[in-house]
């Protein structure tokens, strides 16, 4: 009763928080006097709900998706695609990562059940890191975003699927004789009938959309104030510079724990003061590993895994990133 109430009182707060962005953007001029607000709470709210609509549709279309996966492909479809041997199968495991269009949001306890059934670590991570940033509607997003700088979108998916292969060998590497998974007790298995699939889906849609909905609102709110509060001639000094700025745009995308839907949105409106290597860092470092994504992970495996698997995506994104630029490419 008492988690039943915490989930109704999320509900709550969310559909809250989405209908009164909505009301704003509907009749905000009506109900707010703007002469009244500093022009600076003007700039973020421009900014901010600039963001939000753009992004939206792609987060309908992204959590539609996910709910149809998880509903009607099980584990052991994935698993017949993937060869067994292990150096061999990161590759396909990539490609398979590249067809699920899941989210960094639901992609862990995805990969779980996967590892569960016998799926090899390091492939359930190439999986992880691949399935939030390759899929469709991730492309879509990011070429909606970028449509007049075509080299964020190529550089994002190609530095992503060459990456998750680096990340998954290293992987293998360190735990190849070991499986980090925490023991999970009152775990049940559930068996729907097909013709409750569809509810299921629409169920899991909404839960998805309104989860993933909270960490966008947030996200966006954040980086609108950050833009339109710091001081511009520092922000350019910051953006320009080809060491500081990737680490620093990683350490954003981190903070704000945006769904890869929609994270391309928030990194097109840093795009007049970064540079492109800061922006693919960004956007390739943020669905691998973030904040939320953290929690989730310390609740399925072992300290010493998250650990060592934040540590490789980190040195391997910014690595990537400052090799790519030293040989001019980004």
């Amino acid at each position: 009763m008492e988690n039943a109430g915490k989930q109704i009182g999320k509900d709550v707060v969310g559909t809250a928080l989405f209908g009164g962005i909505l009301l704003l953007f509907l009749f905000g001029d009506r109900l707010i006097d703007p002469s009244f607000i500093p022009k600076e709470v003007l700039n973020v709210s421009t900014l901010f709900l600039s963001i939000i609509l753009e992004a939206i549709p792609f987060i309908l279309l992204g959590v539609f998706a996910s709910a149809l996966i998880q509903t009607f492909v099980s584990e052991d479809t994935l698993k017949r695609f993937i060869p067994k041997h292990p150096i061999l199968a990161l590759v396909p495991a990539a490609i398979v990562g590249a067809f699920l269009p899941i989210c960094e949001c639901a992609i862990v306890p995805v990969v779980r059940r996967l590892v569960l059934k016998g799926m090899p670590l390091h492939l359930g991570v190439v999986i992880m890191v691949t399935a939030p940033i390759l899929n469709p509607v991730v492309f879509a997003s990011t070429y909606y975003a970028f449509q007049t700088n075509m080299d964020v979108v190529y550089a994002r998916m190609g530095l992503a699927f060459v990456a998750s292969i680096v990340i998954g060998a290293i992987i293998y590497f360190f735990f190849r004789t070991s499986l980090p998974l925490k023991k999970q007790h009152h775990v049940h298995e559930h068996h729907h009938h097909a013709k409750n699939r569809w509810l299921e889906t629409l169920l899991h849609a909404s839960d998805e959309f309104f989860d993933v909905g909270r960490y966008l609102i947030v996200g966006a709110l954040v980086a609108s104030a950050f833009q339109a509060g710091f001081d511009r001639m520092t922000l350019l000094e910051i953006g320009g510079d080809q060491t500081v700025a990737p680490a620093v745009m990683m350490g954003l995308a981190y903070i704000l724990s945006l769904c890869s839907e929609a994270d391309a949105f928030v990194a097109a409106s840093f795009g007049s003061t970064f540079t492109i290597g800061s922006l693919v860092a960004f956007l390739v470092y943020g669905p691998m590993i973030d904040l939320k994504n953290t929690f989730m992970l310390f609740a399925y495996f072992k300290p010493k895994f998250v650990a060592v698997f934040i540590f490789v995506v980190t040195v391997v994104i910014y690595g990537s990133i400052i090799l790519l630029q030293s040989l001019n490419i980004l």
